[in-house]
């Protein structure tokens, strides 16, 4: 015969606590009776040698007052505490830790307006407290369909009790996820319950019989028979080994388990009737293999496991031990932001440190973190004699630097290694990769030192004169924005930092960089200029074919009448918008047929007009625009200016406008001698020029060009877009031609004068 033992058979941690908790009580308290609020387990050999010891089970209204009182594991509601303490009774507390967790989390989302839905058994008396935590207002169910009938349903909490069935749970869960509103669901079945089911079933699949041990009121018990006797048709539940059937002993493979309230020696003395027959187990004697599953690790080993649950605070593992082992969150990793998920999932192997073991609650704490960091250190160590590169995480920014997490161990690295260059904030370093060296150990102090400057400076030396060596104006790159200032923005081309200064962000005129760009923006750029000597590389954004003004070539002639949008208003004329980014100038002569002081007088900032093209300068971005031509007839230009020139001053017509350009300061030709004389009508009364045009401009022809013909002047004076508004000379605004003409006549004029 085989015989088969399921691992973790016998007592969970939480009735090993109970009892422990109770044989020490009864030990302080003497000749004392210590009462137990209902039986302290379901086991009834168990709580008949409790007896024995002084330890009795009672109701609350049998309990003499001033006498101690041990709350079982199942635990109680809230008003049994008050009860409990109303009477005066010295209250031991020996609830289930993990029976305690979801008292927690009922009153804390119950208090929060969930409704609560306990999985388990009403008459339980863990679901009888567990709903008292909630004022006994929990609509407790026991099937998956029982769910269905209660929906649809909106903010429930979902418990379930600790030793229920984990396949009508996985259905429960599933309902409730895609039926529910908003459902918090919480995974409360016990991780060592779900262990001894799974092997039980594992077990029970492959014996010719089944032994169940375990109390006749256990519910854990109860369950384990159930889910043995589904998948193999002999199955017995017995209390002792003097209820083993003898038809057991004619099987060929055998299958053991025991229920969460059975104790150890029970189940030896069923293995003491087993072992009178020649079995095994592997290599292993029968016997052997439960003195092996009744065994715990100690502190400081190592040990491999199986993942068999996984929490959002805890890794339950199979040990192979009588108890799992546990993994707390914060000892997964030192990474403080890694998720369970993200490193494990059920049924995978890992190894940890045991860093501490609990009789009492019967849990194997065990580390992952601590077992890295030990292999971690040795690592780190080598490091520093070969000045190895290493990779790791900056998780932390402290009080003169940065903690860089490697090897699961944090590594302070000092404000001034921290970067190539200055770091004004050391937060902008928080959650990057980074590569470091180590530069210090010091065992004493128990700190590591690491360099991220070390690095960064090889590589960029090595970066640098990779650049220059293939780097030409009109090259490519993807780059990543490092810093915006004022001026432009300074991006990453590969280790090596270029300018984009911030009139090549944008066609269009922005204030400031940031109205395009962010810091850590990926980007194409090109090189529009180098000069390796300072090692400075300008760098250009925007693209050609964006160009408005290649798109105004396509759309606008000479001639062409369009309609534009008043943008500016300056002293010698208006821009207006033809295109967003192209701006045509409207100058003042040709605002009007009628004389006008200043061009506000008739326009203003938004208004919609015709105009006629009259020229464009494509090269130098510039458009002259003209509403004045489409009220008259146009003149010949080169007509108009033979005839004027042979004509006294005096002569030139009324309706010739002054340039707008011409300054306020500008003299009247009233103030000449030369004009003193003369009589008032021969005096040109366009001489004298608006005073609203600008004071800073000042021009060199403000007396002599006063007897010239106006017309000489060109009007035609375009201004771009993109140059300032600010005019510094009205030569900017006449041709060198024109101004030679300007000259020489004046010239002439003043001899003819003289004579």
């Amino acid at each position: 015969m085989k015989i088969i033992l399921a691992k973790g058979s016998g007592f969970c941690f939480g009735v090993k606590r109970a009892v422990d908790i109770a044989s020490k009580t009864a030990g302080e308290q003497g000749n004392n009776t210590v009462y137990t609020l209902g039986p302290l387990i379901h086991n009834t050999q168990v709580t008949d040698e409790l007896e024995k010891m002084g330890i009795c089970s009672a109701n609350l209204e049998d309990i003499p007052d001033n006498s101690t009182v041990i709350i079982r594991t199942h635990g109680i509601a809230p008003e049994v505490y008050e009860a409990l303490l109303a009477k005066g009774l010295k209250v031991i507390d020996a609830t289930c830790p993990f029976v305690k967790k979801i008292h927690n989390i009922v009153k804390e989302h119950h208090n929060n307006g969930y409704d609560i839905i306990i999985f388990g058994d009403p008459n339980h008396p863990e679901v009888q407290g567990i709903n008292g935590w909630c004022g006994y207002g929990a609509k407790i169910i026991q099937s998956a369909d029982e769910l269905r009938g209660l929906l649809p349903l909106d903010r429930v909490c979902i418990v379930a009790q600790t030793t229920s069935s984990k396949e009508i749970w996985e259905e429960i869960k599933k309902i409730a996820k895609t039926s529910c509103q908003k459902v918090l669901i919480f995974d409360t079945i016990c991780n060592a319950t779900y262990e001894r089911q799974s092997k039980a079933k594992e077990i029970a699949q492959q014996s010719d019989c089944m032994i169940v041990i375990g109390g006749r009121h256990s519910s854990n018990t109860k369950k384990l028979f159930d889910i043995c006797s589904a998948s193999c048709a002999e199955t017995y539940h017995i209390e002792t080994a003097s209820e083993l059937p003898k038809s057991v002993f004619d099987k060929h493979v055998l299958g053991v388990t025991a229920g969460a309230s059975t104790p150890d020696w029970i189940i030896k003395e069923v293995i003491s009737i087993m072992s009178e027959e020649k079995t095994q187990v592997g290599e292993l004697s029968f016997a052997e293999e439960l003195e092996n599953s009744l065994v715990n690790p100690k502190t400081g080993d190592i040990v491999k496991g199986t993942v068999i649950s996984i929490t959002p605070t805890e890794i339950y593992v199979d040990l192979g031990f009588k108890a799992d082992g546990v993994i707390p969150v914060d000892q997964l990793a030192a990474d403080p932001d890694v998720k369970p998920e993200d490193i494990l999932k059920v049924g995978d192997e890992v190894e940890a440190f045991v860093y501490r073991v609990s009789d009492t609650e019967g849990v194997v704490g065990l580390s992952v973190k601590k077992l890295s960091a030990i292999a971690g250190k040795k690592k780190l160590e080598e490091a520093l004699e070969s000045r190895e590169v290493l990779k790791g995480k900056v998780v932390e920014v402290v009080n003169g630097g940065v903690i860089v997490l490697a090897y699961e161990t944090r590594i302070f690295v000092p404000a001034s290694q921290a970067s190539e260059r200055y770091l004004q904030d050391l937060n902008t370093l928080l959650g990057q990769e980074v590569s470091f060296r180590v530069i210090e150990i010091n065992p004493r102090k128990r700190k590591i030192i690491g360099s991220i400057k070390s690095v960064a400076s090889e590589v960029r030396s090595q970066q640098l004169d990779a650049f220059w060596a293939e780097a030409e104006v009109g090259k490519q790159y993807e780059g990543v924005v490092k810093s915006i200032t004022d001026f432009g923005v300074f991006v990453d081309i590969g280790g090596v930092d270029g300018l984009v200064h911030i009139s090549e962000l944008s066609w269009e005129r922005i204030k400031h960089p940031s109205e395009i760009l962010s810091v850590g923006d990926k980007i194409n750029v090109y090189i529009i200029a180098l000069n390796k000597e300072k090692n400075k590389i300008s760098l250009g954004f925007k693209k050609n074919e964006d160009n408005p003004w290649i798109k105004a070539q396509e759309m606008f002639n000479v001639g062409d009448v369009v309609k534009a949008k008043i943008v500016r208003l300056v002293a010698f004329g208006a821009f207006a918008e033809l295109l967003p980014s192209v701006d045509g100038l409207i100058h003042i002569s040709q605002i009007s047929v009628e004389r006008i002081a200043k061009p506000s007088s008739v326009l203003s900032i938004g208004q919609e007009v015709e105009a006629k093209i009259t020229s464009i300068d494509w090269e130098n971005k510039k458009i002259s625009l003209s509403m004045r031509a489409l009220v008259e007839p146009e003149t010949p230009e080169t007509e108009e200016a033979t005839a004027d020139e042979d004509k006294p001053a005096e002569e030139i017509s009324e309706d010739t406008v002054a340039p707008a350009e011409a300054p306020e300061a500008v003299e009247t030709a009233e103030a000449t001698d030369d004009e003193e004389d003369k009589p008032d009508q021969e005096i040109s009364e366009e001489a004298v020029v608006p005073a609203e045009e600008p004071e800073a401009v000042e021009t060199a022809e403000n007396t002599d060009d006063e007897d010239k013909p106006v017309e000489e002047i060109s009007e035609e004076v375009v201004f771009s877009s993109d140059e300032p508004e600010t005019i510094e000379t009205a030569e900017a605004h006449i041709s060198e031609e024109v101004a030679a003409e300007i000259t020489e006549d004046a010239s002439k004029n003043a001899d003819e004068d003289g004579e």
